[in-house]
């Protein structure tokens, strides 16, 4: 059996556990070893090899920094990347299949982005041995008789030219000066300039700045950088992040079309219709967060995702979450004809060259009412209406409630500690909130040090953690894992039951505002021009006006029930699109 001992060095803070209290009480350094001693850096460090995976010093670290794992049996080799001692450990690597569109589906921290990395040549591997990198021969030999092998003899060989498309998007105005058409004409390889900038709908910002544009706008300058690029396989880290639910199914589209015989596509997405969409074959990846990750055997993409909600590899004969991950074969819903809470008439407002109306409409109690639409179209300025932080040009907003608001865009800047933050979540909200969030490992933290993802549980648990009679929550999903998605959806359902109160959410990830509405309101329009707002509808009749205009049809997978996009033209999407039921039932 194989052990490693990681310790994650940003939790461990040895001066407030009475001065390394893992070395105090660890057996073996009792005997006279040296167990774990005192880093260069002042922190913990733990001999593998003489750890005997006693588990003390695991379970009484005060941070949870410690993590002491026997890895299964059949995991002989190495790590293909270890992040120095006692660090993130990766195990195995996807592998790129020319013709084919591959996904990777894992949390959050598992090593998806190194992966992905080390595949482009972005990142050197170590093969375990801590700051040596290993060259072209040892990779080789590592992954003697797999497809990988053949991947890296032909990467080093010059056979394979791969371009990267990074997670951050935001990073890129830091990066590159000047306008979107100076920075795609500079890096297009391939003489399709016009072409790319056309399907994915460029044309109207190319003479803005690169430090002006939205972030769905990066993301899809981002896609256009990489595709003009001159390679035989593309990465893509996360590509639909920032987009709406129509660019999304857009640059799907657009990514399928780059997979032939003669190239390979790895895509990693969190928005498991789309990886559905968009993917023939997936990839695992489970462990535990920065601790280790390991990478499953290539699985078809309607097997894979349904292993994935399963949570066991029965050929691995691993079993890497403890419950299932379940959707509800939902009956049609009517609209509620519960009591009314807030309500609006005939709204109109005007904001720059954008106008936003709204048909009359209205929200009831105990009920969460979903939002969707297209980029632009005045979603967050219709929330920011009810919530009276901006006033109507025209009509009205009846009903005087008390708001919590989740706004679209986080502030990290604060250098207050998320155990302050937090303090009511804390007292009230302990089994609701906080321990499915998993927010007591960030309490030490300021908020200017969390991730997206951090930051984004952190402000779920603020807003729904407040007294309020209707919670208005804008973008929820965004930064989050597949897991971490389906988690928010159960929390907003079962908080709104257990307070009897109302929730309003926008969000671009289909399955999440499928298994968390109740009503729909569909929003539609010009995007930057003018914008509709019209709902609630009950969630059949939502749906089939929203996926009218994208054009698609959703059913729902046998085995899983979550919702699937129906191939285009199918013997299904015909059928629903014929009977006027473009959304299951």
């Amino acid at each position: 059996m194989t052990r490693i001992a990681v310790i994650e060095k940003e939790k461990c803070n040895p001066a407030s556990c009475g001065n390394m209290l893992c070395a105090r009480l660890c057996p073996i350094n009792r005997t006279g070893s040296e167990c774990i001693v005192k880093g260069s850096d002042g922190k913990p460090v733990i001999s593998e090899e003489l750890c005997t995976g006693c588990g003390i010093c695991q379970n009484r670290c005060p941070f949870d920094a410690i993590s002491i794992i026997n890895l299964p049996e059949d995991l002989t080799k190495e790590p293909i990347h270890q992040y120095g001692q006692n660090g993130f450990h990766l195990y195995n690597l996807p592998v790129p299949i020319f013709g084919k569109v591959v996904g990777i589906i894992g949390k959050n921290g598992i090593g998806k982005s190194t992966a992905m990395q080390i595949l482009a040549g972005i990142l050197r591997p170590n093969l375990g041995k801590i700051n040596q990198e290993a060259d072209d021969k040892e990779i080789i030999k590592y992954f003697k008789g797999t497809e990988a092998q053949i991947f890296f003899e032909k990467l080093s060989k010059g056979k394979i030219k791969v371009a990267y498309k990074p997670q951050h998007v935001s990073e890129i105005p830091k990066q590159a000066n000047g306008t979107v058409r100076q920075l795609l004409k500079k890096v297009d390889e391939k003489g399709k300039f016009d072409e790319i900038v056309e399907q994915l709908d460029l044309k109207h910002v190319l003479d803005n700045d690169i430090s002006e544009i939205s972030g769905g706008e990066l993301q899809r300058v981002a896609i256009a950088a990489t595709v003009l690029k001159e390679a035989n396989v593309y990465f893509f880290d996360e590509p639909t992040s920032y987009l709406d639910i129509k660019q999304r199914i857009n640059v799907s589209k657009f990514i399928r079309t780059l997979a032939d015989k003669d190239t390979a596509v790895i895509v990693i997405e969190h928005d498991l219709i789309i990886l559905d969409y968009l993917t023939d074959l997936v990839h695992l990846m489970y462990g535990k967060p920065g601790v280790y990750g390991i990478v499953s055997m290539p699985k078809s993409t309607k097997l894979g995702i349904n292993v994935y909600l399963h949570g066991f590899l029965k050929e691995e004969n691993i079993r890497f979450r403890d419950k299932q991950i379940r959707f509800d074969s939902r009956p049609t819903v009517k609209k509620s004809q519960n009591q009314e809470l807030v309500g609006w008439e005939e709204l109109e407002k005007k904001l720059g060259h954008f106008t936003l109306r709204a048909e009359k409409g209205a929200i009831s109690q105990r009920r969460t009412t979903g939002i969707l639409g297209e980029n632009g179209t005045g979603k967050t300025s219709f929330v920011r209406m009810l919530t009276e932080e901006i006033k109507p040009d025209k009509g009205k907003i009846t009903g005087k409630v008390k708001v919590s608001y989740k706004p679209q865009y986080l502030e990290s800047n604060s250098k207050e500690l998320v155990i302050n933050v937090l303090k009511q979540a804390i007292q009230k909200y302990d089994i609701h909130l906080i321990r499915p969030l998993e927010l007591k490992a960030l309490f030490m933290k300021r908020l200017d040090q969390l991730s997206g993802g951090e930051l984004q549980r952190v402000s779920i648990a603020l807003c729904l953690s407040k007294d309020a009679d209707l919670f208005l929550l804008d973008e929820p999903s965004a930064y989050l894992d597949v897991e971490q998605r389906l988690v928010v959806s159960k929390i907003l359902r079962d908080l709104m039951e257990h307070k009897g109160t109302t929730a309003l959410v926008v969000d671009h990830d289909l399955l999440f505002a499928d298994y968390i509405s109740d009503d729909l309101m569909v929003f539609d329009g010009e995007p930057a021009e003018s914008g509709n707002a019209k709902g609630p509808f009950a969630m059949e009749e939502g749906m089939n006006l929203f996926l009218d205009d994208l054009n698609i049809t959703l059913r729902r997978d046998k085995e899983t029930k979550r919702p699937r996009i129906n191939k285009e033209d199918s013997q299904m999407d015909n059928k629903q699109k014929k009977e006027g039921k473009r959304y299951y039932t």
